[in-house]
């Protein structure tokens, strides 16, 4: 029988990684009781939920084995002997997913990745499939479990993770940042966000505990392997390439068509810049625009960098289209698309028509006169104002970028403005 296995919420703030979990649980399926069939896949949920660890990653397997309780035995085996179970905020879930019954959780998979879902969907869908399964203590990786199984990854990207040694788990990570860069400069889009030029950061090597020693993201198999040739680390215990949602844009909600928004969502939204964007203490900028769900704050915070000068060129009157997650009624941008550039004027001294130098006052209501040449003007002009911002896609950098946000060089559209 062909299963499909879900697994989530096994690692906490100090360690461990559900990816690797998954990695261990498929290894020992191979040793022990039948074969995995293909790449395993990284799910990346709602980014906006509170209770998530890290990167709200759930990892999905298919499984082919001859006895279902001997497939559910090891996964259990597995977690007992590697979640953080100690944590309180890990809650593991696993599922053991019949291949046709999956393509039926697609519809919950859209809604774990978009919106808010309780423990108490996952375990109807549980009970009304008969859905064999394991949890502890509260069970609240069920739900990522199972949008991991049900997931439907029409636009996808792929992860090589390299995993270290475990007497390395904890210490600090060994590798030659210019290595990574290198692979960059070689590889560059079929590799892409795994270092920052701007801000000169490698992306791609966590700084927590857990035993990821870097994780490349790539559009091709034959790049990855390619990149992980280039990279020099520490040396790796296993490596595994994932099938993901990663740059997908997956979370986002149109919001053209809704007639409310709410946190802990994340939306494309179009709207008119109200005010000048202003800057509050700790370098983050914001601003607000004028939607049909009236007034809406938008944030480029510190660690967007250089976005955060594109958000400041904003004026009054302009027209985005801002993508983002909003908490506390605030989006936390993502991209900006600029839609129209409003035209500003400003008031000015008029020019001499003869020498082509600024007028200067003539005194009270006696309008203007030329020092130079005499000449006079009654009234001041209206003169356009040159902008320096022109429309199209802006993004924050690679090292501010979400795991989920697309972008700009996986999208084709007109008007890139890219921060690599």
């Amino acid at each position: 029988m062909r299963v499909w296995v879900g697994i989530d919420d096994t690692d906490s703030s100090k360690g461990m990684c559900t990816t690797y979990l998954a990695v261990l649980a498929m290894e020992r399926i191979e040793e022990e009781v039948g074969k995995v069939i293909g790449f395993p896949r990284l799910v990346r949920l709602n980014p906006t939920i509170p209770y998530k660890t890290r990167g709200n990653g759930a990892v999905s397997f298919l499984a082919e084995v001859e006895d279902l309780g001997e497939l559910v035995d090891v996964v259990n085996e597995i977690i007992l002997e590697h979640a953080m179970l100690d944590d309180v905020n890990t809650n593991p879930g696993a599922v053991f997913v019949d291949e046709e019954l999956a393509v039926k959780l697609k519809p919950f998979a859209d809604k774990v990745i978009k919106d808010v879902v309780t423990l108490d969907e996952a375990l109807f869908i549980i009970g009304k499939h008969l859905i064999p399964h394991i949890k502890y203590k509260k069970g609240r990786g069920l739900i990522g479990a199972l949008a991991s199984v049900g997931a439907e990854l029409n636009d996808f990207t792929l992860e090589l993770i390299a995993y270290r040694y475990p007497e390395r788990f904890g210490t600090e990570r060994e590798y030659d940042k210019e290595s990574f860069f290198d692979m960059d400069f070689e590889l560059y889009p079929e590799t892409f966000d795994n270092v920052d030029w701007c801000n000169d950061v490698v992306v791609c090597v966590p700084g927590t505990p857990c035993p990821v020693l870097y994780g490349i993201r790539g559009e091709n198999v034959n790049a990855l392997h390619r990149a992980a040739s280039i990279v020099r680390t520490e040396p790796a215990e296993k490596r595994m390439i994932f099938i993901t949602n990663h740059a997908t844009d997956m979370h986002l909600i149109d919001a053209d068509n809704l007639e409310r928004i709410e946190n802990y969502r994340s939306y494309r939204i179009t709207g008119r810049v109200v005010d000048e964007p202003y800057d509050i203490e700790g370098g983050h900028v914001f601003f607000e625009i004028e939607t049909k769900f009236g007034n809406l704050k938008c944030a480029a915070f510190e660690p967007t960098k250089q976005f955060r000068n594109i958000v400041r060129l904003l004026k009054p009157g302009d027209v985005v289209e801002v993508y983002g997650s909003m908490k506390k009624d605030t989006i936390n941008l993502e991209k900006l698309k600029v839609v129209e550039i409003a035209e500003i004027y400003v008031e000015k001294n008029p020019i001499c028509p003869s020498c082509g130098r600024r007028m200067e006052s003539a005194g009270k209501n006696q309008g203007f006169r030329c020092r130079k040449c005499k000449t006079k003007a009654r009234e001041k002009v209206r003169e356009r104002v040159e902008r320096s911002i022109e429309p199209g896609f802006y993004e924050v950098p690679p090292a501010a970028r979400r795991h989920l946000s697309k972008p700009l060089v996986r999208m084709d559209v007109e008007g890139r403005h890219i921060f690599r």
